[in-house]
């Protein structure tokens, strides 16, 4: 065999439970896990909403240690801290993630500092000079994820994290993430019935993020054989189901087909070491690196231009992503591709251009643009394709 057929897969996921209502095994689940004492963590707005957090804490039981309900979209340093104290407050041994990508990726930061014996100050200024944060030598707390939105975040050992000078931590505002396998969830539990709390407009923008998972992990640099069959499976199935979402009330009849496919897209994009993630998700970090614009928005409007920027320039398995989407008789499979894509989004009633979101304007594109170039998820495009400061502005100013 020619040794660029070659490859390497590892491949470190947690238990999977899918089903309406599982969380109602949750405790059985922790005991499975050896898991004694859990910290619900999350955002007010699920801990102060009876049809998300009491399935949750009625199904761990008396495994409940505690609920701490203060996570916000901007995934703070100092927040994790807070979650750390709450922790060690009470004796909890696993932590539970429940709601959005923003939910888990501040209980992914407060399980590496847990075991991180620097004061707060020092990581603070590493992640504001390296953006990032180094993995501890001490233990990370395991964590339980309970997603209630779309985006794919539940199978992926990383989690974004900022700072900001009012928390003391940094004198500049500053962002980066954090990866170490240890943070791969221990389990991760999909109850259609939690999704079905989480009103449209965000399961919409959620779904476009998650589906793009699935898109990149085909043409990406690192792409397998088994991660091409998870999400041209997932990718064919979730089509028709975000397209039916789009049409129909987002419940739990319509919900399960996507939360069920949701898994097979994301099914080892995130492994020690790399990921599948690539271009789409580097203009979404530029995009909304200094904006409020929501990570699913833009995903939204810049992916079609993001798919014509990279066929212009490379194949990008353009056949395989058309069979995916079942558009594979077409004439021309890159611009079916393309539009397949679109019609998702539109279908989802999500925005087309960037001028419609709260983002970046056209004087900012330099600067996003030099960011989406630097970020690390660029490095895993196509082969082929070098992606300059230059075109990606061109790409932006094409989706203003």
């Amino acid at each position: 065999m020619d040794r660029s057929d070659g490859f390497r897969f590892e491949y470190r996921p947690g238990v999977l439970r899918y089903g309406t209502r599982c969380v109602e095994d949750l405790s059985d689940e922790l005991a499975e896990q050896g898991f004694d004492r859990a910290l619900v963590v999350c955002g007010t707005t699920v801990g102060d909403t009876p049809a998300v957090i009491d399935p949750v804490t009625e199904g761990l039981g008396n495994r409940l240690a505690g609920v701490f309900a203060e996570t916000t979209p901007k995934k703070r340093l100092e927040t994790a801290y807070d979650g750390v104290e709450a922790l060690e407050a009470r004796d909890a041994d696993v932590l539970v993630a429940l709601g959005g990508g923003s939910s888990l990726d501040v209980a992914k930061v407060a399980s590496l500092l847990a075991g991180d014996d620097r004061s707060p100050e020092a990581v603070g200024r590493e992640l504001a000079e390296t953006g990032s944060i180094s993995s501890p030598t001490g233990s990370t707390l395991p964590i339980v994820a309970v997603p209630t939105t779309l985006a794919g975040a539940d199978l992926s050992d990383g989690a974004g994290v900022t700072a900001s000078p009012a928390s003391g931590l940094v004198d500049e505002p500053a962002s980066g993430g954090v990866s170490d396998p240890r943070l791969m969830p221990r389990a991760a539990v999909y109850d259609p019935a939690l999704f079905a709390t989480t009103p449209k407009p965000i399961l919409a923008a959620s779904a476009m993020n998650g589906f793009d998972k699935g898109i990149e992990t085909l043409y990406a640099r690192n792409a397998t054989p088994i991660t091409d069959a998870t999400a041209v499976r997932g990718l064919g199935l979730l089509d028709e189901g975000l397209r039916r979402l789009g049409r129909n009330d987002a419940d739990v009849r319509t919900l399960e087909p996507v939360v069920r496919n949701l898994l097979l897209v994301q099914y080892g994009i995130s492994r020690p070491g790399e990921t599948t993630l690539s271009l789409v998700h580097a203009f979404g970090h530029g995009l909304t690196r200094t904006d409020d614009v929501q990570q699913g928005a833009a995903h939204a409007v810049i992916a079609p231009h993001v798919l014509r920027y990279l066929f212009d320039r490379v194949d990008g398995r353009r056949d395989l992503l058309a069979e995916a989407l079942d558009v594979d008789d077409a004439r021309d499979a890159a611009d079916a591709v393309v539009d397949a894509v679109a019609q998702v989004r539109d279908a989802l009633g999500l925005p087309s251009r960037l001028r419609d979101v709260d983002g970046p304007g056209p004087d900012e594109f330099p600067a996003v643009a030099e960011a989406i170039v630097a970020d690390s998820f660029t490095a895993n495009a196509p082969p082929g394709l070098d992606p300059d400061a230059a075109e990606i502005e061109a790409v932006l100013r094409e989706s203003y």
